[in-house]
């Protein structure tokens, strides 16, 4: 299937305007830079997201950190405990916060409807690996610990998120199984995801530029997140190279026909079937990496959503 026009079309703006992008540069910007491109490129690219209710709170780090947390709930008052989609932004560890993807947030609380709670975990290189991931795991146990008292259920989440996000909500739904967590995840809702640091994929060379997210890039983004090479081959890095996945909870994967992080996508999809774990897994054929921050773009990302929101009621409810 050919890319869908209407990206193709906001592709071409992005070349003419290099200065206007999100990632294709980020390889030749400092952190701060990035940071600032990407948030003033997700402002450009707000659309009119679904009403709900939602408010910042706040919960301790194991290091005694403060790390803001974001509760959406629908407007309509709940009549028991909602279940919730814990859900992890994308930026390649260094770029994107809770404001960057509240309009992605704001749908999935809405179409669902379910809460959903995510999480400002701070980014690289100030931290690096493994430090998002032990603050997502953080407030995953803020949530065991506090669900009762903001009207949500802790045996009914999902746990999700875009790109990297993704990666860090399917190393979380790991080591729930692995360590008996207080809160076992009944889904990954997991879109793009980096699955697969540690080597080259074809799809990274066919789709090294051009495409929104650039294979340079990636590589930088993985050089500001870990510590020394070796981590990139930590399983907490690449969750690919997960072994003893009996029990984890079923998955979803949602991927880009157009993107580098394809390949590896799909050989993450055959790894945790392989593995014992149930997935449901499709390419979107005619889209780029980032799609579900693209409502303005395209009407296709209607259906998207509206795919994804089955997947989590049928999960969920």
């Amino acid at each position: 299937m050919p890319l869908n026009p209407e990206i193709a079309e906001f592709l071409d703006l992005v070349d003419a305007s290099p200065g206007d992008g999100q990632s294709m540069a980020f390889h030749r910007s400092t952190p701060a830079q990035a940071r600032d491109a990407f948030e003033q490129a997700s402002v450009r690219m707000r659309w009119e997201a679904p009403q709900v209710h939602s408010e910042d709170l706040h919960c301790q780090a194991r290091d005694g950190a403060t790390l803001t947390l974001r509760l959406y709930r629908p407007c309509a008052p709940a009549e028991q405990p909602l279940p919730v989609l814990l859900y992890l932004h994308g930026g390649g560890f260094v770029v994107g916060s809770i404001a960057s993807h509240d309009g992605v947030c704001r749908e999935f609380c809405a179409r669902t409807p379910c809460a959903v709670l995510t999480v400002d975990y701070r980014r690289a290189p100030e931290q690096r690996f493994p430090v998002a991931l032990d603050d997502c795991a953080d407030a995953l146990a803020w949530l065991a610990h506090n669900a009762r008292e903001w009207g949500l259920d802790a045996s009914r989440v999902a746990v999700g998120g875009d790109s990297v996000g993704a990666t860090l909500a399917s190393v979380l739904a790991i080591d729930a199984a692995h360590l008996g967590g207080a809160v076992q995840p009944r889904l990954q809702l997991l879109c793009y995801p980096v699955a697969d640091a540690s080597k080259s994929w074809e799809s990274r060379t066919l789709f090294a530029e051009g495409y929104l997210l650039e294979s340079a890039t990636l590589e930088w983004f993985y050089d500001h997140y870990a510590r020394q090479a070796e981590d990139r081959s930590n399983w907490r890095f690449s969750p690919l190279l997960a072994t003893g996945l009996q029990g984890v909870a079923p998955a979803y994967i949602g991927l880009a026909g157009f993107d580098p992080l394809l390949d590896e996508g799909q050989a993450y999809a055959r790894h945790l079937r392989e593995q014992g774990v149930t997935v449901s897994s499709e390419v979107f054929e005619g889209l780029v990496h980032d799609f579900l921050r693209m409502r303005l773009v395209t009407a296709e990302i209607d259906t998207v959503y509206a795919r994804l929101a089955q997947v989590l009621r049928d999960a969920l409810n």
